[in-house]
């Protein structure tokens, strides 16, 4: 249901219709922004990757050395990443239909999970390859080495820079520039082993620098592997608490007198989403607590989206259990056997709920 339903006048309807409208669209043409200039930085990163991965391959067959292998397989993993970062900016630029009414925009969370996913493959491979080469150790030309590990560590620099300046905060950003970083510090690792085996000739230290940065990446790839899952598992936002939600929209809002079954996830970690329950003191205006608790939600907690039950009395569905803070999944799983109650409910008092969507 949306407010407008409960405005008995046309002016209530067009102001809160428009108040909608326009963050709606400006939170919508500012993603669409950031997503293009995101996207050509992507495209740009991709290119020089792939461009550079080729002579990366040919210098370490040609030297034999794993370092340089490693870090091509990485540079072949980085270009096949970065096109399908790049194509999930695409994607998410389609609009909400029917079988996908929140658009397309969890697909770079699910692109920045698989990402995360394998650089633990990598790391494996790499590993595996070390320990055959410290078993069974090959020459290893250094010359050859250095100057394609230099040139790399060129290239890596230059993707690394086009990709820093991109929206830290986006995942999919994140799993991209986490494959680079990890091409960039196989590149310094493939040089100092050069150095090494040209004035010792101790060619272990090839495969032992290469299990290092594997190490150094996994870390980072744990990280967006556990941040990517708890977008797609629609975990409330780290950056949000609930209490504390709860404690400044009742204190700020006039005519409020307790929220509960308080229930946050996120799109992507820019696009946080709510839904709650809202008592209201009787002679309380419903639509206007509706307004001014969306706007709170905005405004401190840059919650653009959100779904607000007024009630009075008692909840229909029961005092929440007190700590109990299900997913959002089993949420919006409750709230549409809710809604289909609260129908019926409605038929028999109109002015029991309101609910409204930002």
């Amino acid at each position: 249901m949306n407010d407008r339903h409960h405005h008995p006048h046309g002016e209530h309807d067009h102001q809160h219709g428009h108040g909608h409208d326009h963050g709606h669209d400006h939170a919508h043409g500012f993603r669409g922004h950031a997503h293009g200039a995101n996207e050509k930085r992507i495209a740009i990163a991709a290119i020089l990757t792939g461009t550079f991965m080729l002579a990366e391959v040919a210098g370490g067959i040609i030297s034999g050395s794993l370092a340089l292998l490693a870090d091509a397989a990485h540079m072949l993993t980085d270009f096949a990443a970065l096109a399908l970062s790049w194509f999930a900016f695409r994607l998410s630029r389609k609009p909400g239909d029917a079988a996908r009414t929140y658009g397309y925009d969890r697909f770079e969370v699910l692109v920045a999970f698989v990402n995360g996913l394998t650089l633990f493959a990598i790391a494996g491979f790499i590993t595996y390859e070390a320990i055959h080469r410290l078993i069974s150790p090959g020459e290893v030309l250094g010359g050859t080495m250095l100057v394609v590990a230099i040139a790399g560590l060129v290239v890596n620099i230059a993707v690394f820079a086009i990709l820093h300046g991109a929206d830290k905060d986006n995942l999919n950003i994140r799993g991209a520039v986490l494959h680079v970083l990890g091409d960039l510090l196989g590149s310094v690792a493939a040089i100092i082993a050069a150095v090494i085996i040209l004035w010792t000739g101790w060619t272990p230290i090839d495969p032992i620098l290469s299990v290092l940065v594997s190490a150094i990446i996994l870390v980072s790839a744990f990280r967006l592997v556990r941040d990517a899952g708890h977008v797609l598992l629609e975990g409330a936002p780290t950056h949000i608490d609930i209490e504390r939600l709860r404690t400044e929209v009742v204190s700020s809002v006039d005519g409020l007198r307790e929220v509960h079954h308080v229930h946050l996830w996120s799109m992507t970690p820019e696009r946080p989403m709510a839904t709650l329950h809202a008592c209201i003191h009787d002679g309380a205006d419903g639509p206007a607590v509706t307004r001014r608790i969306k706007a709170e939600l905005l405004e401190r907690f840059a919650i653009a989206h959100a779904t607000v039950e007024i009630e009075y009395g008692e909840c229909a569905d029961g005092a929440p259990k007190a700590g109990a803070h299900r997913s959002a999944a089993a949420s919006r799983g409750h709230k549409h056997d809710h809604d289909h109650d609260h129908d019926h409910d409605h038929d028999e008092r109109p002015a029991l709920g309101s609910t409204a969507r930002a």
